[in-house]
């Protein structure tokens, strides 16, 4: 048996769900990397594109024998305000943010993570992305997840943003990045 193969469309490393493979791309955890998987996933000629991002191991575990869960959940990017914005910009709910400033301006935030998770539930999310900041997931470069940040869910499909608000999130509208902030390699 091969160390490395891609089965059902997840990419195998010596038995490790390292990643997966959809409509040409190959989403992998950087734990994985390497020169042994990367030349591996240079000589497949359906993969066009390779993205290291993190968490694609955690993610496929947790989706069962197949990793059909994990297939079918979205990618996760935390949106935060930037440092130099009007500081009373910040943590604050949808409404207010409405009434003084308009609606959210994608051009005042920046990514902070952009990464695989377990799950999509947004409650999920927030707990996850620690509202004491104590189990942030690697990668992550902002604070702990709050008020007028935005979550956004994506997949090959599209985008959704929600306003992390006072209580819950509020839908809004953002235009989803021309690609995605994480290390991107093309083949």
């Amino acid at each position: 048996m091969n160390p490395i193969r891609i089965d059902n469309g997840i990419i195998l490393f010596y038995g490790n769900r390292a990643g997966r493979v959809e409509d040409g791309c190959a989403v992998v955890d950087p734990m994985f990397k390497g020169q042994e998987l990367s030349g591996f996933l240079e000589k497949q000629h359906h993969i066009h594109e390779v993205r290291w991002m993190d968490g694609m191991f955690d993610r496929l575990m947790a989706g069962g024998a197949e990793g059909s869960t994990a297939q079918g959940l979205k990618n996760v990017r935390v949106w935060q305000l930037k440092p130099d914005v009007d500081v009373y910009m910040k943590f604050i709910g949808y409404g207010e943010m409405c009434r003084r400033f308009g609606p959210p301006d994608q051009g005042n935030y920046q990514a902070v993570y952009d990464g695989a998770v377990e799950t999509n539930d947004l409650e999920a999310l927030y707990g996850k992305f620690g509202n004491d900041g104590s189990a942030l997931p690697a990668g992550y470069k902002g604070h702990s997840l709050s008020m007028s940040d935005v979550l956004e869910l994506y997949d090959s499909g599209g985008s959704s943003f929600h306003y992390v608000d006072r209580i819950g999130f509020q839908e809004i509208e953002f235009a989803a990045p021309q690609q995605a902030q994480g290390q991107t390699m093309q083949l």
